[in-house]
């Protein structure tokens, strides 16, 4: 007993070290004698909470719980605030097992069951989320439902308008699967004179929001599984409806539906991903039967996925990757562009989703992509291979080049595509950041890619191509030992000469950028390298530039001056 004991006071005090002043802060603040200041505390904490499983199980260590379910159950605390208490409540309950265990420990769960006498619909559907994940968890009880009854209504004073916000919240539901014991109560429930069972059939019919029919159909299936209903009941043997004949053609339509309605609307994709259940139907459609319900799925997510917060959460938390990268081993052309696309916004730095992709061995398939017949595949292929490169470690860098192969890397640099070619030169520039990776990749590849450097240079190509070339050769210039496969090629610093007067100011900005990275003072052979550029001219050059009437291009040439006057 005294080795338990010994052991629980060690884990509680590994756990206390972790716990950070600003947790604390949070719940000092609910202890606050000022109830508006209490209720910006519950706000505050309810949005550092999402998402960050750390601060949840911080705030459970230190009591958060049992002063949010006072709180909730004070009939002195504001509306308001009851209302911010469950929805904190919730979402710490959507944290680990652990929390779990915490939370009904702290006997959540009449308190919870108490909310549900309020009168406010607002707070009764809150609470009822709160009970929902609670009971999903394999670690509550179900039995505690039968240990609380002095907290709640007795069934013959259940409301109409209570069960159907308990359909609404997917509560019963959850009660009622596997469960015969609750199956069996459920279905001897009286709502306003009338069976629950009947009630559920009126809340199927299609006058109804389509998430309370689907919630009440499940009730009655789980009912019935149970041994509740018989298979033969009325309530159970209606006639099809003749929309399910059409069902994939009614998702698909839906799915188009949200996917437009989410392309340039931020609110409304934070709506739809907010919809219950409707992330776990996008995800669901990725593996339909039907190619065009797929494609529509596919569709949607592209469109939700170019929100950052979505990403961040929803994207994050339904683990969206998984099955988009099972669709991308096998689908059709006009899947695969809609899947890889996707996948780019994925692959985002700030994407919680990046490292788990990272892990699954996308890398190969993202190259094999770039190797399509279709422009918009090799697109999709290379965008997500630069996404990806962007601010990586060396091994994963290594990783892409090393996959790539430079044959395939300089094919796609002469693509006739020329989003093709500005997405790999995106690729390239990501790939040469940071002076060790830089003088890596130089050392080993450096002669291949200043001759591809040189042919789009020469070549007859975009602004916004040389641009990013001459962006590309700043970079190289950056590196210790890159610089000098610039400043030994005589033709290569011609060119850049020549870009430094050109008519286009964002050539000539890049061209000089290059030019100041080679004539840094703080690095080992400057004095060099400025002697020999100043031979070829281009001091006078730079000393024209600083009255450029750009002033980006001045400062940037002012600067480029200064390092010759040091």
């Amino acid at each position: 007993m005294l080795v338990s004991y010994v052991t629980y006071v060690s884990v509680i005090f590994v756990l206390m070290q972790e716990v950070t002043a600003t947790s604390r802060h949070y719940v000092d603040r609910l202890f606050d004698p000022d109830p508006q200041k209490v209720l910006q505390g519950v706000i505050d904490m309810k949005n550092a909470v999402i998402g960050n499983n750390k601060q949840k199980a911080n705030l459970i260590v230190l009591g958060a719980v049992p002063r949010l379910l006072y709180l909730l159950q004070q009939s002195s605390s504001s509306l308001e605030l009851r209302r911010e208490c469950s929805v904190v409540l919730g979402s710490l309950a959507m944290g680990t097992e652990n929390n779990i265990k915490s939370l009904v420990d702290c006997h959540i769960i009449p308190a919870l069951l108490q909310g549900l006498l309020c009168p406010d619909l607002i707070f009764i559907e809150a609470c009822l989320r709160c009970l929902r994940t609670v009971f999903i968890s394999p670690v509550t009880p179900v039995q505690l439902l039968y240990t609380v009854g002095p907290h709640c209504d007795s069934p013959s004073n259940v409301s109409t308008d209570g069960v159907q916000h308990a359909c609404n919240q997917i509560t019963i539901h959850f009660l009622a699967y596997e469960n015969t014991q609750v199956s069996m109560t459920l279905v001897n429930v009286l709502v306003d004179g009338e069976l629950l069972s009947q009630v559920f059939v009126r809340m199927m019919q299609r006058d109804q929001p389509i998430e309370m029919q689907l919630t009440a159909a499940k009730c009655l299936t789980y009912m019935c599984r149970a041994g509740a209903i018989r298979t033969d009941d009325t309530c159970i043997v209606l006639k099809l409806d003749h929309d399910l004949k059409h069902a994939h053609e009614l998702r698909q339509a839906a799915f188009k539906l949200y996917a437009s309605l989410g392309s340039n609307d931020e609110d409304i994709r934070k709506k739809i991903t907010e919809t219950e259940n409707m992330m776990d139907r996008i995800v669901s459609g990725l593996s339909e039967s039907s190619i065009k319900v797929r494609l529509a799925a596919v569709r949607c997510l592209h469109s939700l996925s170019r929100s950052v917060q979505q990403l961040r959460t929803s994207f994050h938390d339904h683990a969206v990757w998984k099955p988009l990268m099972k669709l991308l081993q096998n689908a059709p052309d006009e899947v695969l562009v809609m899947a890889s696309s996707t996948l780019c916004n994925l692959l985002l730095e700030f994407s919680p989703s990046k490292e788990p992709i990272l892990e699954s061995g996308v890398i190969e398939l993202l190259c094999s992509l770039t190797q399509s017949d279709s422009p918009a595949l090799r697109v999709n292929g290379i965008w997500a291979l630069m996404n990806m490169a962007f601010q990586a470690d060396q091994k994963v860098k290594g990783e892409i080049v090393r996959c790539l192969g430079t044959e395939q890397l300089f094919r796609l640099l002469s693509d006739p595509d020329t989003n093709v070619l500005m997405k790999t030169l995106g690729l390239l520039r990501n790939l040469l950041s940071t002076r060790p990776h830089i003088d890596q990749i130089m050392s080993s590849h450096g002669k291949q890619i200043m001759q591809a450097v040189t042919l789009i240079l020469e070549a007859e190509h975009s602004i916004e191509v040389k641009e990013q070339t001459l962006c590309i050769l700043a970079n190289i210039a950056d590196g210790n030992t890159a610089k000098e496969l610039i400043m030994t090629n005589d033709d290569m610093l011609q060119k850049i000469k020549y870009y430094m007067g050109h008519s286009n100011v964002k050539l000539q900005l890049a061209a000089t950028f290059c030019i100041s990275n080679l004539i840094w003072n703080e690095e080992d052979g400057s004095q060099e390298r400025q002697d020999k550029l100043r031979e070829m001219g281009f001091v006078d050059i730079l000393h024209k530039l600083t009255q450029a009437p750009d002033p980006n291009l001045s400062d940037r040439a002012k600067t480029a001056m200064q390092q010759y006057l040091a």
